[in-house]
C-alpha cells in the first residue's frame, strides 16, 4: 500500500447528503489537508434500485456548497478512475475468482428462501443466526441455480482486531464472524466486499466513517487477510443526535438534510462550524474558522460520545458569521433570498451590502435578512393604527412636514446628512431627536421599529422616502 496519506469520502447516491455524511466529508478533508495528504470522493451506487442521478447531484452540490473539495472523483478524474462501483464490476469478479481459486472463498447456492427460513427458526429458538456452512465443501453444482459467492471464515478458533483512531483496541472471536456474501449473483458486491477492493485499488491508508461501521470492519479486515494485503487504519466517529436525542436520520429529522439549511438561510460557514463541533473540539473553541480547523484537526481529538444537534447554537452561529464576514460577500449571499420574493437587485447594487450593514445585529438567517429587507424595495407602506395614533399627532405631522421640506431639499442622501435634518428639526423646536425621529419612523416603515433614523431613510432611498412621507402627511 502506498505510504502517502490517503483518505475517502464514499456516499450511496441515495438521497440527500446527510448531515452525517457532510460530516465524515469534512474530518476527512480537514485530515487530508492538514497532514498533506489527498481526499478522494467514490460512490458507491451498487443499490441499482435506490441509486439516482438526481441523488448524486444533490451529493455534489452539497459538498461544492460546504466548499469540501475532492482531489480525485466525479468531475475530477484521477489515476485510480473510475470512481463509481457499477463500472467497476470486472474488477469485484475477478477478485472473487481470485479468492475461489484459493480456497478462501466459495459458491453458494442456497435461495434466498432457504436462509429466510433458516434465520426463522434461529429466531423461534432464540438463537443468533450464522450461515451453517451448507455450501462450503459443496461438490455438486445445481444445474441452472444462481450463486452468491461466500468468504470462508478461517475453521480455527481465533480473534480479529485492530485500534481504532477513535475507539482504542477492539477484538472480535471468530466464532461471532460467518461465511458472509461477497457477491451477489447478479456480480453485484456488497459493502464489506466492495468497499475493501476499492480501498485497496485506491490506495486509501485511513477510513474514517461512522460508528455503525464498527462491526464490519472485522470481516473486512479478514477480507485483507486473506488478500495478504495491510489494512489501512480506521477511526469510527460517534452517531449525531437529533434534538431528541435519537440518531439524526432522514427519516424523522429535517434537520439531517444539508441543503435544507442552505435553503433556510444558512451559511455554509456556520454549518461547517457546527458539524465539526459534533464530536470534535479543541479546548473550549466554539467559534472555529475554516483556517483553524485545517491547522487543528486530528482523530485523535474526535470523541466517542454522540453529538446533539442544537438549533439555537446553529443560529448563534450563522449570526455570528453574518455579522463577521464581509458585509460585500453578505450581500452577494442576500440576492438570491431577495429574488426569491420578487426583488431581484444586481450584485452590484450598494443597497444589498446596507441592508447586511443595516439588519445583521438582529438576523439570524439570510431568509430573516431577506425579510426584513422586503419593506424597503416595495412602493408604499401600510401604516399600523395604534402606532399612527401613538406617534402621528397634529404636534409631530407638524414636524414631519418640516423633515419633508428638508429632505426633499437635500443632494447628499447619505446617513449623516439625513441624521443631521432629524438633529435639525428637533432643536428647532425644542423637543428631544426621538419626538422627530419616531414620527418619521412610523411614516416610512408603518411601525415603532427599524435600524437608525437616517439609515432608514437611507435604505428607502429619496423618492421613496419623500412619496411615504406624503402619505402619512396626507392621513391629516
Amino acid at each position: 500500500m502506498a505510504s502517502a496519506l490517503r483518505v475517502r469520502f464514499a456516499p450511496s447516491p441515495t438521497g440527500y447528503l446527510h448531515i452525517g455524511g457532510a460530516r465524515t466529508a469534512l474530518f476527512n478533508y480537514l485530515y487530508a489537508r492538514r497532514f498533506g495528504g489527498d481526499f478522494i470522493l467514490r460512490i458507491e451506487d451498487t443499490d441499482l434500485e435506490r441509486s439516482t442521478p438526481e441523488s448524486l447531484k444533490a451529493i455534489l452540490d452539497g459538498l461544492k456548497w460546504l466548499d469540501i473539495g475532492w482531489d480525485e472523483g466525479p468531475e475530477k478524474e484521477g489515476p485510480h478512475a473510475p470512481y463509481f462501483q457499477t463500472q467497476r464490476l470486472d474488477t469485484y469478479r475477478d477478485h472473487c475468482d481470485q479468492l475461489i481459486a484459493a480456497g478462501k472463498a466459495y459458491r453458494c447456492y442456497c435461495t434466498q428462501e432457504e436462509i429466510r427460513e433458516r434465520r426463522a427458526q434461529a429466531e423461534k429458538e432464540g438463537r443468533a443466526y450464522k450461515y451453517e456452512g451448507t455450501c462450503r465443501e459443496r461438490k455438486d453444482v445445481p444445474e441452472g441455480r444462481p450463486s452468491v459467492v461466500r468468504f470462508k471464515m478461517p475453521s480455527a478458533e481465533g480473534s480479529v482486531s485492530f485500534d481504532d483512531l477513535v475507539l482504542g483496541k477492539i477484538t472480535k472471536e471468530y466464532s461471532d464472524l460467518d461465511d458472509w456474501v461477497m457477491l451477489r449473483g447478479d456480480g453485484i458486491p456488497l459493502y464489506n466486499y466492495g468497499c475493501v477492493i476499492d480501498d485497496h485499488l485506491m490506495d486509501i491508508t485511513v477510513v474514517s466513517r461512522g460508528q455503525e461501521h464498527v462491526n464490519s470492519t472485522f470481516p473486512q479486515l479478514m477480507l485483507y487477510q486473506a488478500m495478504g494485503w495491510e489494512p489501512p487504519r480506521f477511526a469510527h466517529l460517534p452517531l449525531i443526535l437529533g434534538p431528541d436525542r435519537e440518531k439524526l436520520s432522514k427519516r424523522k429529522h429535517k434537520e439531517a438534510d444539508v441543503m435544507l439549511h442552505k435553503a433556510n438561510g444558512i451559511l455554509p460557514e456556520a454549518l461547517l462550524n457546527f458539524v465539526i463541533r459534533l464530536g470534535w473540539s479543541h479546548g473550549n473553541e466554539e467559534v472555529i474558522s475554516r483556517q483553524q480547523m485545517t491547522e487543528w484537526f486530528d482523530f485523535k481529538d474526535v470523541g466517542a460520545t454522540s453529538g446533539v444537534w442544537n438549533p439555537d447554537k446553529l443560529l448563534w452561529l450563522n449570526q455570528h458569521y453574518l455579522k463577521t464576514l464581509p458585509p460585500r460577500d453578505v450581500a452577494g449571499r442576500l440576492a438570491p433570498f431577495l429574488a426569491q420574493q420578487g426583488q431581484t437587485l444586481p450584485p452590484e447594487d450598494v443597497r444589498l451590502e446596507r441592508f447586511v450593514l443595516a439588519f445583521r445585529e438582529r438576523a439570524k438567517t439570510l431568509v430573516e435578512m431577506a425579510t426584513m429587507a422586503l419593506p424597503y424595495l416595495k412602493q408604499g407602506v401600510t401604516i399600523d393604527e395604534k402606532a399612527a395614533v401613538k406617534h402621528l399627532t397634529a404636534d409631530s405631522l407638524a414636524l414631519l412636514r418640516q423633515v419633508r421640506e428638508e429632505t426633499a431639499a437635500l443632494t447628499d442622501w447619505s446617513v449623516p446628512a439625513l441624521d443631521a435634518i432629524i438633529k435639525t428639526v428637533s432643536e428647532r423646536a425644542s423637543v428631544g431627536m426621538g419626538k422627530v425621529a419616531q414620527p418619521v419612523r412610523v411614516a416610512v416603515t408603518g411601525n415603532t421599529t427599524s435600524p437608525g433614523i437616517g439609515e432608514t431613510l437611507q435604505l428607502l432611498g429619496k423618492e421613496e422616502a419623500l412619496r411615504r412621507l406624503d402619505a402619512a402627511l396626507a392621513r391629516g
